[in-house]
């Protein structure tokens, strides 16, 4: 198959001199900039920064994976890439890199996988980037979301690594409600392995019989932005509630968010969820911030850099159904704030990075996708 045709070059942080004209939108924080880097990708969902920061990785959800280099080239799709269940919602999802990858160039994939029961999961696999940059070697599945229960819907899933090198996987419960509460399952999880995919021995659950030992929480719905704070080492993470009760949550060890007995939500027929006892239930504990009415999220980015003072100690998140980019500011792991980014633009924002720049890098969920970068006007 051949590359794709670029709209533009790489921006000038990638490629000095050949920046696209920016775009301008309202900013509370002075005026954004906006930069087409690539056009022309189908449904894209995740994005990862190889070493250096002149290269990525880039997932396309019907199962393809291309590498955009320094030159502003985006590659034919790489080889070795599995398989995927592109069905509703499923397909080829995250990407994330090794600790180590300047040694051991593993790339991590999540994605949907058909099982033999017309059902599909979440499944998560490494393999070797070669040096070329042309295919995925040894490619090796690590985790499975047991059992296949998905349709189409709920796959999460994000992937992040910690400081210590754990390896923490976000999943969605396959809308498969009372499957997040059941700890024999793997739906409405976030699990935390190894990098190889063994469990940790200090997870939460391992000797429980009858427990999936890769379980460290439980009682989410469907999982789609995941990120360490940069400032805490701790793992947070969003996910979608239903018709409303979109939230965030930081996920303890052993502890249950919820999903369905306490939700901010109801369900898409305007019902009560059957299963819920309201906002609040015993046992679980309450998001961390919540939306009554849900913006969609999906991807998620603590902002460090030194580029652009204005936004440090912000929380940044993509949002598909509000179509736009979601600015939080922090008092410490407090929300203080929130401003809706790009809501000109009118594009479904599905992952949202930091660039090694300084700059943040959008990808737009759509047939025709693009990546963005963002900054602000000096």
């Amino acid at each position: 198959m051949r590359p794709r045709p670029l709209l533009f070059l790489l921006c000038a942080a990638l490629l000095p001199g050949k920046a696209a004209q920016a775009e301008d939108y309202p900013s509370e924080k002075g005026r954004l900039q906006v930069q087409t880097v690539v056009a022309g990708l189908e449904h894209p969902w995740a994005l990862a920064f190889l070493p250096g920061g002149r290269e990525m990785l880039i997932t396309e959800r019907p199962g393809r994976l291309r590498l955009l280099d320094a030159g502003g080239t985006l590659s034919a799709p790489i080889e070795g890439v599995p398989q995927v269940f592109a069905e509703g919602q499923g397909g080829l999802l995250d990407v994330a890199l090794s600790p180590d990858f300047a040694r051991d160039r593993l790339v991590y994939l999540s994605y949907a996988e058909a099982g033999t029961n017309g059902k599909a999961g979440t499944t998560v696999g490494r393999g070797r980037l070669s040096d070329d940059g042309h295919r995925l070697e040894n490619f090796q599945v690590i985790f499975r979301q047991e059992p296949k229960l998905s349709t189409g819907n709920h796959f999460g899933s994000r992937l992040v690594f910690d400081r210590d090198g754990h390896l923490f996987v976000a999943l969605g419960e396959n809308y498969e409600r009372m499957a997040a509460q059941d700890l024999g399952k793997l739906q409405g999880k976030v699990v935390r392995l190894y990098p190889d995919g063994r469990v940790p021995p200090d997870n939460p659950f391992v000797g429980r019989p009858g427990v999936r030992p890769e379980i460290w929480s439980y009682g989410h719905r469907n999982q789609q932005g995941a990120a360490l704070n940069p400032w805490t080492g701790r793992l947070w993470t969003h996910e979608h509630g239903p018709r409303g009760g979109d939230e965030i949550n930081i996920p303890e060890p052993g502890k249950n968010y919820g999903w369905p007995l306490a939700t901010n939500g109801i369900d898409y027929s305007f019902l009560p969820i059957p299963e819920a006892r309201g906002k609040v239930a015993k046992g679980t504990e309450p998001p961390h911030y919540v939306w009554e009415k849900s913006p969609a999220i999906s991807g998620m980015a603590f902002y460090d850099a030194e580029r652009f003072p204005a936004w440090q100690h912000d929380l940044f998140i993509g949002a598909l159904a509000d179509q736009s980019l979601i600015r939080l500011e922090l008092d410490g792991d407090r929300i203080a704030h929130e401003e809706r980014l790009l809501k000109p633009l009118g594009a479904r924002i599905r992952d949202v990075r930091q660039g090694p720049d300084g700059y943040l890098y959008v990808l737009t969920d759509e047939p025709n996708g693009r990546l963005l970068r963002l900054g602000l006007a000096p």
